[in-house]
């Protein structure tokens, strides 16, 4: 049996392993899940990942090219493969050459699987919706897999992802606002299945000398103050585009009083902490901060500026880059987290941290994932906007307060929630 794993989630080398962090949260368990399911079964996939990557978890990959390269004729190639393959005639290409001996297409495309594509290449999405239409045409099966589908606002291209998205074999959601979404766009929902992101199944597998790294990072921010995790990025900033820089300091004045009030008022010590990474190409590869680094940074200048906070030791910036597992093994050590990063939210609440929820800036980044991922989770009051200064606070205080009772409660919920997403795995495995 072959497998390929494709999708919007195709990036270049390294992207997935040293970039975002929650991609890799999401990468590890995918893989791992699969081989579960199909002990017998041979993975393929169009992600570039590391050769020690590939040897650790038993997959194989796949030139990039065959799915989305950012070449300029993009979209012309995969529509020519399209309707070659749908007029019948002798098609050759490396991808639908591949795809006719494969029994399982597995479209991995997180929140991009609409509009959110555009922003990662020109055409995306388009593209995707070809390579998806070919690999139904020529009869095999497709699953769109623990995404959040949408929005949809381009005519053309909705005609056709309605198209395309009725003829999935399975529909696997990650949380359940998107269904609800998806119906009210008018898509056919009748094989739509609500589960949960692979995300909450990544464990750390942490050296004793890496747990001991861990200990050194906190070792001088722990006190008596219970430890408030934070972060944020460009996609909760109030006005775009996402990756804006360098930004004006009025932007940070809600996220600015938040930690105010978590030092002044609840007796909390904040931690900054980036959930993104970038890195340098080998051979000189080098693990760097990546673009939420910047914004944390000038969020800390921005909160000392004002000069409200008596002793700024209890601000803390954490400077130096760190991979997933030492990432979510520090957020595990937290009593509380804040966060505008849906992955970062998913790194506290799989480890049982009370967590608050800051969703995208909607007019530039539409997405309603936060509000389904807290829903999922139990907690979907501790969901806020970006803007609403007072909402934040509020549900800052809500969180902390009442923190105890939540740790118990997720700690109930979560278990469920990680059977959820192995549950999305076996029912892949009954469609061949």
């Amino acid at each position: 049996m072959r497998i390929l794993v494709t999708g919007l989630c195709t990036l270049h080398w390294g992207r997935l392993q040293f970039g975002n962090v929650g991609n890799y949260y999401i990468i590890e368990p995918l893989f791992r899940e699969l081989h579960r399911v199909f002990p017998d079964g041979e993975i393929t996939t169009t992600f570039q990942m590391t050769k020690e990557f590939i040897e650790k978890e038993k997959v194989k990959c796949l030139p990039i090219e065959w799915y989305y390269a950012w070449r300029e004729n993009e979209i012309e190639l995969a529509r020519e493969e399209y309707e070659a393959v749908r007029k019948h005639k002798e098609v050759t290409t490396p991808y639908a050459t591949y795809v006719r001996d494969c029994d399982l297409i597995i479209n991995v495309s997180g929140d991009m699987w609409g509009d959110n594509a555009e922003h990662v290449g020109h055409g995306r999405f388009l593209v995707d919706l070809y390579k998806m239409g070919t690999a139904q045409l020529l009869g095999k099966k497709t699953v769109l897999f623990g995404g959040t589908p949408g929005p949809f606002t381009e005519e053309v291209t909705r005609k056709f992802a309605k198209l395309i998205f009725d003829n999935f074999d399975l529909v696997v959601n990650r949380e359940p606002v998107s269904s609800r979404n998806l119906g009210e766009w008018g898509f056919c929902v009748d094989k739509v299945k609500d589960f949960a992101c692979p995300a909450f199944l990544y464990q750390p597998e942490l050296s004793q000398k890496k747990e001991l790294q861990v200990d050194n990072i906190l070792k001088d921010v722990k006190g008596e103050r219970p430890l408030v995790g934070f972060t944020i990025g460009g996609f909760n900033m109030p006005v775009g585009p996402y990756d804006m820089w360098p930004r004006e300091e009025w932007q940070y004045s809600c996220f600015a009083e938040a930690i105010e009030y978590i030092v002044n008022v609840l007796g909390g010590r904040v931690i900054l902490i980036s959930h993104t990474n970038g890195f340098t190409l080998p051979p000189n590869f080098e693990l760097i901060n990546g673009r939420d680094y910047p914004i944390l940074n000038q969020l800390y200048e921005v909160v000392k500026k004002r000069g409200l906070i008596k002793n700024m030791e209890e601000v803390i910036c954490i400077d130096k880059p760190y991979l997933p597992e030492m990432i979510k093994s520090i957020i595990g050590r937290f009593d509380l987290m804040v966060t505008g990063r849906v992955h970062a939210s998913v790194a506290a609440i799989s480890q049982c941290v009370p967590t608050v929820f800051i969703t995208y800036e909607k007019s530039f980044i539409p997405s309603t994932k936060m509000y389904g991922f807290a829903s999922l989770a139990g907690v979907g009051e501790l969901v806020s906007e970006p803007g609403d200064k007072k909402d934040l606070l509020t549900k800052i205080d809500i969180c902390y307060r009442n923190r105890n009772e939540i740790k118990q409660r997720l700690e109930k919920r979560i278990p469920e929630v990680k059977q959820l997403s192995r549950d999305a795995f076996d029912e892949m495995g009954r469609l061949v």
